[in-house]
């Protein structure tokens, strides 16, 4: 910081005015910072350093800049830039911070990132004023209000506010924020009741803000088939909430784990969907706990229900002709179709089907579909 040049303000706000409730709450924040004790003595600061804001009452008008804005821009030792989509399309703070780097200050310049994307591309969330890359400013990273250090987006905020007055001040973040932690914690107490009462309350408030993570396992219903292929690939989805979450099992014996859910999701209503080819689908609403239990069965169709289409040599449906597997049979239709439908306990992979007037039975791979044929080849 140029500390031998005077200048009558710390900072100028540029905005647009679709953001002046936020130039308003920057003011405040930056103007009212009271700066700890020690750290006065040892940066040879004042307990308010930030101390004049300017903060123009409207965005500036069509034109160009005021002389009255220039002077102002001159006089600042440093311009703030509120940066949003609409700060971003606003050809006005473009000129605000063109004019600043014309003073020869491009390296005063910071950012405050309330709403959009840095180097989107996109206007609708571009919130990057093209001045700043049209003064030949190199990458510049400012401070963005919506960085999720904190579950509580007040919290993130006011770090915000923090990590901006150090760049400002030139003092280290660290240094700043354990004391305004500090203050914070003791604001909070002070709204308190008593101390027992406090304590319960930032004791409830650190365990809620926990995430939480939730095991969910497949529980086998069926019954037992050993001549089945195994379940090796389920997909379990969780959505609590507004939240959705979708997670991959390989084996019955897996578990699906959904991770960083908020603790306060715990006994509210979850839904629970499972989708595995060889079991039916789970569409199930459960209150959600740590370990969940998912009952699932495997799909009787799949390998049970048989459809064959008999064909003599010359590729004709023969019809009327009795078909056997293991204990159960069937006779064609007149498409030559016959059809099976075996009990769960007795499924398998590999059917040997007997034909009538066939001296050997044919083997045939469940599942079937429309096109699984027989060729009948008469004794």
């Amino acid at each position: 910081m140029d500390n031998n040049t005077a200048y009558r303000y710390f900072a100028f706000i540029s905005y647009s005015s679709r953001d002046t409730s936020w130039g308003k709450r920057l003011e405040r924040k930056l103007e009212y910072y009271r700066l700890p004790t020690a750290l006065c003595r040892t940066h040879g600061l004042n307990r308010k350093p930030l101390n004049p804001i300017f903060f123009a009452p409207n965005d500036i008008q069509p034109g160009g800049l005021t002389e009255e804005l220039q002077s102002r821009l001159r006089q600042s030792r440093n311009l703030i830039v509120i940066c949003s989509p609409d700060s971003a399309r606003s050809q006005w703070v473009g000129k605000e911070i063109e004019y600043f780097c014309s003073l020869g200050r491009a390296d005063r310049i910071f950012l405050f990132i309330i709403a959009g994307t840095p180097g989107s591309g996109d206007q609708r969330t571009e919130c990057l004023n093209p001045a700043l890359r049209q003064c030949g400013l190199p990458e510049m990273l400012g401070v963005n209000i919506h960085e999720k250090i904190y579950r509580n987006p007040w919290l993130n905020r006011e770090r915000a506010y923090i990590q901006l007055i150090s760049k400002l001040i030139g003092v280290e973040f660290d240094a700043l924020w354990q004391r305004q932690r500090r203050r914070l914690v003791n604001r909070v107490i002070a709204w308190t009741a008593g101390i027992d009462i406090t304590a319960a309350l930032i004791i409830a408030v650190w365990f809620h803000s926990q995430p939480v993570t939730v095991a969910v396992r497949p529980c086998e219903r069926s019954v037992p088939n050993d001549e089945l292929t195994k379940l090796n690939e389920a997909v379990i989805t969780l959505a609590c909430e507004g939240e959705k979450m979708t997670d991959t099992i390989r084996s019955i014996s897996d578990t699906a784990i959904f991770r960083h859910l908020h603790h306060d999701y715990l006994g509210r209503k979850a839904r629970i969907t499972l989708n595995c080819r060889e079991y039916l689908p789970v569409d199930t609403v459960v209150d959600l706990s740590r370990d969940i239990s998912v009952d699932i069965h495997r799909d009787p169709a799949l390998f049970g229900r048989i459809r064959l289409q008999l064909l003599d040599a010359e590729m004709n449906p023969v019809a009327d002709r009795r078909a056997r597997i293991g204990y159960m049979e069937s006779v064609s239709d007149r498409d030559g179709v016959v059809r099976f439908d075996i009990p769960l306990k007795d499924q398998r992979r590999f059917y040997a089907v007997e034909i009538e007037g066939v001296s050997r039975p044919d083997t045939i791979e469940a599942p079937t579909g429309e096109n699984d044929v027989l060729i009948i080849e008469e004794s």
